[in-house]
């Protein structure tokens, strides 16, 4: 029997927000049963609310954000919620005091924690999780991603970059999104940029808060960071932290493998989108007995 989750009690951080850089405080509550992952940004009056939902999804550049009906916003949601999802939480009252969720040191790993601190507790509700039955596919240019069915959740990934450190790494992993398999292999992967883009995004307005403290920064030949990387392919292994936090936006957890070729935010919210609009592609399902051993809960101890 697998049942739905919470945490058992509030807990708080501050850090900054990667496009604006200013201070953001992040309190993350417990919910009750059936509540889903709900933001609240409580810097605006009336508080403004967030229910993760795929179509909610209105813009992904360089980042996931979410815009109500009121036309509020609150961006960088990926992290987390790929924290959320690893850890296989429910429900969960998130607040925030500003636009976008903390960036952290750019990955998932700082969530984690944060969460685990709350204690992790089981509720009495069922957990509901959407299976798909039959393969979803988008392609954008010579960009797809894919859902096919699985007894699972996995996620293969392929990215393509000509740059002489990310050619020489691994540009194409699949792992098994259990909770031990995501803290270990995929949790510390951190975001990455190009010095050469640098001026243009803050420019517009764009990373304003980032640094080598929350990022990976390449100029043409090299990664600067003085400790260097997490993982030899800590770059293919962040997009897959990205797309465990994107197709979670339902609030459910996926039984499916998660294919992509050259994917990023915009492309896992389509595919997403596409499954939600293809009932016949998909169904829900909840485990009332023993849970199946591909399907695993356990929950990662952390040191």
């Amino acid at each position: 029997m697998i049942k739905q989750r919470t945490i058992k009690s509030a807990v708080t951080s501050t850090g900054i927000g990667l496009h604006k850089g200013e201070k953001v405080t992040l309190t993350l509550r417990p919910a009750a049963e059936n509540t889903g992952i709900v933001f609240r940004r409580v810097d605006l009056e009336p508080v403004a609310e967030f229910v993760s939902a795929p179509e909610l999804v209105g813009d992904t550049q360089m980042c996931t954000c979410l815009i109500n009906e009121q036309g509020q916003r609150l961006s960088t949601t990926e992290h987390l919620m790929a924290a959320i999802a690893s850890l296989a939480i429910d429900n969960l009252i998130v607040e925030i005091d500003a636009a976008e969720i903390p960036i952290m040191d750019g990955s998932s790993l700082p969530f984690i924690y944060l969460l685990q601190q709350g204690e992790i507790v089981e509720q009495n509700a069922l957990r509901r999780y959407i299976k798909v039955t039959k393969p979803i596919r988008v392609d954008l240019g010579d960009k797809w991603a894919e859902l096919r069915p699985y007894d699972g959740f996995k996620v293969d990934f392929q990215i393509e970059f000509e740059h002489p450190i990310i050619s020489q790494s691994s540009q194409r992993v699949s792992v098994d999104i259990t909770a031990d398999n995501f803290l270990k292999q995929v949790s510390r992967a951190r975001t990455f940029g190009f010095m050469r883009d640098i001026e243009y995004l803050r420019n517009n307005n764009l990373a304003l808060g980032g640094s080598m403290d929350n990022a990976i920064i390449l100029d043409e030949y090299r990664v600067l960071n003085p400790d260097g990387l997490r993982y030899d392919d800590e770059f293919v292994k962040h997009k897959i932290l990205d797309a465990v936090g994107d197709l979670y936006m339902t609030g459910k957890p996926l039984l499916a493998e998660f294919v992509a070729y050259k994917s990023g935010h915009d492309l896992n919210n389509r595919v997403l989108v596409e499954l939600m609009n293809n009932p016949d592609c998909w169904e829900y399902i909840t485990f009332d007995d023993e849970s199946p051993e591909l399907v695993s809960e356990s929950l990662p101890q952390l040191a």
